[in-house]
């Protein structure tokens, strides 16, 4: 419900603060009073493009405040704004937008700043306007579905059917990106198999070109090697009896004797012996060691072809895959191996997904079904409540039909419906092809009522929508609006007496000039004789008649 509405700056507004009652208000004036300026105001609450050229000629920004109440039933309102961290507070919310010269806008819900996507999502659930150009609603499918689904009770399966095929087409963008990596590692999935078999088979190992290399600098000098080792032993230990010396370890051996014999004379002795002792212990070590090198120097011309074959394979690997080391060609062994895994991988996610998806596609083709089958139910009875609500606005030989197709699975199920009508009672056509404008009018108020029956609307807003119409038709789509008014709020914008008289509250959109005219727009609640010359005006022109006087009191006093 909109409580109330503060415009500053807006277009020939000046300044406006005004409250709403319940029920149905009527706002009437003049032609170029305003009156569209005031709807202009309320649908930049709504999420409308802002611009510049709705700013007041000395201003430097406008202003548009409105306060709805909302009900705490109201779920989709309430998520949304815990969504935007906005607080709700007694069940009211404040929206604010405010436009500045350079076109761009701010939006503000609860003194919280929101986008103007905020304010969409939650426009639908506060305002409802309906404009005499709205009749192009009669021919958008959508709409024609959504009536029937709710003269049917229908909201439990549609967010059911719509849930599922969400999940349908989750399933199936995924299985198009799956499929579509497939697709691309198939092409390369000969090319990167053998790069990947081509390192698996050299069954590589880390560090291993430095051990290589080290051994392939042994094995080409081994001769060299061996002769010095040979000659390093030969020294400490000679094996030819023609040598005149001794070898090393018994020469040091009797040196160490001698220093015994005569460390009782010399002290000094006694530590040179032992220190003799060490070195020679040292010495037999050495030869211990050069003799075990020696023994395992090969002189293998086979080994040595081995190993340079192995490195100019490894070398060859190093410049094929544009590394340097062999610890990174087995890390590229390992991502190409991942890459082979993953279309594996791939593959049986392909799988899973296709039956996923057919088991899916089952369940929305169910509640499908049993959407049809609940409209099909609801065809004749909608049909024929319509077709009365309309014979009840002077057009007793209407026809209104639903014609219900099948087409492919959506989020509303499989149904596509449209709305036949004929105002003479001769086979009922396409609406949008054989209804004059009037006849559009009533017919879509017909389902404006209806709608409110089944669900709680929001604040309706009916722009003129009594356009083309006069007298007794008048007066009963005033009463139709009026009933509707019992249980909600509804403006009532028209040019009409006869439903002007039936509202709760009447306020007038006024232009005035200033001395130095200049055009200011106004907005005036009527009361006692002011609505009655304001119903009189409506009844009979600029030119106020006593007669028109009269009537306009009769109408108010049976409204």
């Amino acid at each position: 419900m909109l409580k109330s509405l503060q415009i500053r700056n807006y277009v020939l507004i000046d300044s406006l603060d005004v409250e709403f009652p319940e029920g149905l208000i009527i706002i009437s004036g003049q032609t170029g009073a305003g009156k569209s300026i005031l709807l202009g105001a309320l649908s930049l609450l709504l999420g409308t493009k802002a611009d510049a050229s709705v700013i007041g000629d000395t201003a430097d920004n406008c202003v548009v405040e409105a306060v709805f109440a909302i009900p705490t039933s109201d779920t989709v309102i309430s998520s949304v704004l815990e969504e935007n961290d906005v607080d709700v507070d007694g069940g009211e919310i404040t929206i604010r937008r405010v436009v500045n010269k350079s076109g761009r806008s701010r939006s503000f819900i609860n003194d919280c700043p929101v986008s103007i996507q905020v304010l969409q999502s939650i426009s639908s659930r506060l305002v409802d306007i309906h404009s005499q150009h709205q009749t192009l609603l009669l021919s958008d499918k959508f709409f024609q579905l959504s009536m029937l689904d709710h003269f049917a009770g229908n909201q439990s399966l549609l967010e059911k059917c719509s849930d599922a095929y969400k999940v349908y087409k989750a399933l199936e963008k995924e299985l198009e990106v799956v499929s579509g990596k497939l697709s691309s590692l198939k092409e390369e999935r000969d090319y990167t198999q053998a790069r990947w078999q081509r390192l698996e088979d050299a069954h590589l190992c880390d560090g291993e070109i430095e051990s290589l290399e080290a051994e392939q600098r042994q094995l080409s000098n081994a001769e060299e090697i061996k002769e010095n080792l040979s000659g390093v032993m030969a020294l400490f230990c000679p094996s030819d009896p023609n040598v005149e010396y001794l070898p090393v370890s018994s020469s040091l051996k009797e040196a160490q004797k001698m220093l015994e014999r005569i460390s009782s004379f010399v002290p000094e002795a006694s530590s040179l012996a032992e220190r003799i002792e060490s070195a020679r212990t040292e010495l037999e070590d050495i030869l211990e060691d050069v003799s075990s090198i020696n023994s395992k120097i090969e002189l293998s011309k086979e080994r040595l072809d081995s190993v340079d074959e192995r490195l100019s394979l490894l070398y060859d690997l190093l410049r094929s895959y544009t590394t340097s080391t062999v610890g990174e060609l087995i890390s590229k062994r390992d991502a190409l191996s991942a890459s082979l895994l993953d279309s594996s991988t791939l593959e049986t996610r392909k799988s899973e997904l296709e039956s996923e998806i057919e088991v899916q596609r089952q369940s929305v083709e169910r509640i499908s079904q049993l959407l049809h089958e609940s409209r099909q139910k609801a065809v004749g009875p909608f049909s024929k409540a319509i077709t009365e609500s309309v014979h009840s606005l002077e057009m007793e030989h209407a026809v209104f039909s639903v014609e219900l197709s099948e087409v492919g699975l959506s989020s509303s199920g499989s149904d596509s419906v449209r709305f036949l009508f004929s105002a003479s009672g001769s086979t009922p056509l396409d609406v949008a092809k054989c209804a004059s404008g009037g006849e559009l009018s009533r017919l879509m108020l017909c389902l404006k009522a209806m709608l409110a029956k089944f669900m709680n609307m929001p604040t309706l807003v009916f722009d003129e929508i009594d356009t083309g119409v006069s007298g007794s038709v008048a007066d009963k789509m005033g009463r139709m609006i009026c009933a509707m008014g019992q249980n909600m709020q509804v403006f009532a914008i028209t040019h009409l007496p006869q439903v002007a008289a039936k509202g709760n509250a009447h306020y007038v959109v006024e232009k005035e000039y200033d001395v130095l005219g200049k055009a200011k727009t106004s907005v005036r609640l009527l009361e006692g004789q002011d609505r009655v010359m304001e119903i009189a005006r409506m009844l009979s022109g600029s030119s106020i008649t006593p007669a028109a006087v009269e009537n306009a009191k009769v109408l108010l006093s049976v409204k």
